[in-house]
């Protein structure tokens, strides 16, 4: 038995997050600690553990929130969540290859209150870092002796491949004028959802659940994640740069064609015209340009229809949860971090 495996009962989800941590970080930092020293640099960099000038700092290293559900998808099957630390680190790997490359393609100069890796390295090493990070995740995988190896380095994969899709359609939909709001759901489907259905499917493999268990816990995964992303969408416009580390009306300022814009957009209502207008206007929006933009949003009602949705996924989410039949414990703590995810003020 392990410290993952030691814990008080009734932990609150943020506890819970931290004893995830306290699990991940060593076994993150032997990890890192393998790639070439240029990639390393730029990975520690970007995971907060040092400045550009390799000096330790204590940055935000993010709340890990998929490693976490990787070690209580592996309780909740009756498994222990020291044996699925492998597919945790693998899983936050993954998560941080696509953070530094979404940071490239969006053109985001921050990250959790700090520079981004690329505004400091360059583009093109930050690409390469991710790159790096993603080939250590399956190598991690690879390497962790479980006999599920083979498997989860395919669920990974498959993981990844919808992730990039689902990328792939995001930067399309910044040059398309008529995107679909059926389109738009499954973009974050793929983008934001897949990744956190592998990390509870992989942890339900790791903790040796059956494959009924592995693929409700995975649909609650990808449920979560959904959710996850509608709320992050209305993050990105109306969210507290304090808490978000990015700009108010960010995702407006890069025009983004997130959930609840598309909503608005395909409203058929006033503010969709104007909303419209003002989306396809040829200078950069202004501060009042984005205010205005955000107001009708609102309006349109997609402010509120996003947050229905992202209520009605949660719900469902905790159906697949209750399918799968996990220890109460388990049950409890991935519902209070499913909670904690889908906060409007995370």
């Amino acid at each position: 038995m392990t410290d993952l495996d030691v814990s008080r009962d009734h932990r609150t989800a943020r506890e819970v997050l931290e004893w995830s941590r306290a699990g991940l970080d060593p076994a993150m930092r032997t990890a890192v600690d393998r790639l070439p020293d240029s990639m390393r640099a730029i990975a520690g960099y970007h995971f907060g553990w040092w400045d550009e000038h390799g000096r330790p700092t204590g940055a935000d290293a993010g709340k890990a929130i998929r490693p976490a559900l990787v070690l209580l998808g592996a309780q909740a099957v009756g498994g222990a969540a020291h044996a699925a630390l492998p597919a945790a680190v693998a899983v936050e790997l993954t998560h941080n290859f696509s953070l530094l490359h979404d940071d490239v393609m969006d053109g985001d100069k921050t990250r959790r209150h700090r520079p981004t890796a690329w505004h400091v390295f360059g583009v093109n090493p930050a690409i390469l870092a991710g790159d790096a990070l993603l080939t250590l995740a399956l190598d991690v995988l690879a390497g962790s002796g479980h006999p599920k190896a083979q498997q989860a380095i395919r669920v990974l994969s498959a993981a990844v491949q919808r992730l990039l899709d689902g990328q792939s359609a995001d930067l399309a939909f910044e040059e398309r004028d008529d995107v679909r709001l059926a389109e738009c759901v499954r973009m974050a489907e793929c983008k934001t959802g897949a990744l956190l259905g592998a990390a509870c499917a992989l942890g339900a493999l790791f903790g040796g659940g059956r494959a009924d268990q592995l693929e409700h816990l995975r649909s609650f995964g990808e449920k979560v994640g959904l959710a996850f992303q509608f709320v992050d969408d209305l993050l990105g416009i109306w969210g507290d740069p304090a808490v978000t580390g990015k700009p108010v009306y960010s995702d407006l300022r890069n025009r983004k064609k997130s959930l609840p814009v598309v909503a608005a957009l395909t409203s058929g209502t006033p503010a969709a015209r104007e909303l419209d207008a003002l989306y396809h206007s040829e200078q950069p929006l202004d501060q009042v340009q984005l205010a205005r933009a955000a107001e009708l949003i609102e309006t349109s009602g997609a402010r509120a229809w996003s947050q229905g949705r992202a209520d009605d996924l949660l719900a469902r989410a905790r159906e697949h949860l209750r399918a799968a039949g996990p220890s109460e414990r388990a049950a409890r703590e991935l519902d209070a971090v499913a909670r904690l995810a889908t906060r409007r003020d995370r």
